[in-house]
């Protein structure tokens, strides 16, 4: 029984140090360029599992009083407090408020996969109930990523000037980054607005292969009763997970004989979309550190919330569903629980008031909306 425990304790501890080098590993994620960095990146994606694998350690050594390894476990955890502090909101007692606290404008953000049309084959059966979602919130700006407008009526409705009519936002800027060869249908991302828009500007990526699935930053100055913000959104570079993605996924989670070939054409696609995404990240920073005004960035990043990307954009912004939410906020529906990539930050001048994440099954992502202080906060 002595060289059992003793077994068990020493191969405990060989497992120990492995997670705190590759939690500590992780941890480096905001301070390293994935483009060259880009397996330190992957690990980002395991970060909750190494958090929680620290953790039920930390109570196994109190358990047994082994307490130099329990301090270890604590102290490494404590290293890793703003990865953990940017992964979950601590705000058990939130609550939304349907309806707008007075002096806030309310901010949506949604990536709303082209309403629908081209996934499920339900021609508008989606699309209007999300419609009716936007509508029902009664926001002021509106944030949309894979954003869907058509000119062929007898397919599909337009929605530009159904939004703007029946939701009630005359203005808007569109990117317009996608178009089919016969102009019938475009995408892009897009920002609606009850406040006028004074300016405009629209930065786009270039991807070196001619990668698809990034679309445009764009971003609009707003005039609200005299005073300006800027708001900008963007859809970073996704990793371009298809079928044959998502079936190598199954074949890496049942452990199946190609496992090995699955995994080398996940990290593959993996590899490129971090590159692609950390030199996008810095064209983002570097635009809002252009803004005179106070600054609103929303979209969808396709990056968690421990990685380069999230830590280069947000820089000394507020991420609304931390500062207002509670738990971890999964905003893609496939492949992990743990995978919040659709953000709403705000500069500083304004008082975060509330924000919410909404689970609704029209789109494989879920919408975001918060509600910021319209009296602005010297800086």
């Amino acid at each position: 029984m002595a060289i059992l425990r003793n077994l068990t304790r020493r191969f405990l501890i060989i497992v120990n140090l492995v997670v705190v080098f590759l939690f500590l590993l992780a941890c480096l994620n905001p301070f390293l360029h994935p483009s060259g960095w880009w397996i330190i990146s992957l690990l980002g994606l395991i970060f909750p599992l190494l958090l929680l694998l620290l953790v039920m350690l930390l109570i196994c050594w109190i358990f047994f009083s082994r307490w130099r390894m329990a301090l270890l476990c604590l102290i490494v955890i404590l290293i890793g407090w703003p990865n953990f502090h940017a992964l979950f909101a601590l705000h058990p007692a939130a609550s939304f408020t349907p309806d707008k606290p007075t002096g806030a404008i309310r901010v949506i953000t949604w990536n709303v996969r082209r309403w629908d049309e081209f996934v499920s084959r339900r021609h508008g059966e989606h699309r209007a109930k999300m419609l009716d979602f936007l509508k029902d919130q009664n926001g002021d700006i509106l944030c949309l990523q894979e954003f869907f407008e058509s000119h062929n009526p007898r397919e599909f409705a337009s929605n530009i000037p159904f939004i703007q009519k029946e939701l009630n936002y005359p203005y808007h800027y569109f990117s317009l980054d996608y178009r089919r060869y016969d102009d019938m249908y475009e995408s892009g991302v897009i920002i609606f607005s009850r406040f006028p828009i004074t300016d405009s500007c629209k930065i786009r990526y270039q991807n070196k292969d001619n990668q698809k699935a990034a679309e445009s930053l764009i971003g609009v100055d707003l005039d609200l009763a005299g005073k300006t913000i800027r708001v900008f959104t963007t859809h970073l570079q996704s990793v371009l997970f298809g079928n044959k993605e998502f079936r190598d996924l199954e074949i890496i989670k049942n452990v199946e004989d190609s496992s090995i070939v699955a995994s080398k054409s996940i990290i593959k696609k993996l590899r490129r979309a971090y590159g692609f995404r950390g030199g996008q990240a810095d064209i983002v920073r570097e635009q809002i550190d252009q803004s005179p005004y106070p600054t609103i960035i929303c979209g969808d990043f396709n990056d968690v919330p421990n990685s380069y990307t999230y830590f280069r954009i947000k820089g000394d912004m507020q991420d609304a569903f931390i500062k207002k939410g509670f738990g971890i906020g999964r905003s893609y529906v496939h492949i992990s629980p743990t995978l919040r990539i659709d953000y709403i930050f705000a500069s500083r001048q304004f008082d975060v008031l509330q924000c919410k994440k909404f689970d609704l099954p029209y789109s494989d992502h879920h919408p975001f909306v918060a509600d910021l202080n319209l009296a602005f906060k010297s800086k």
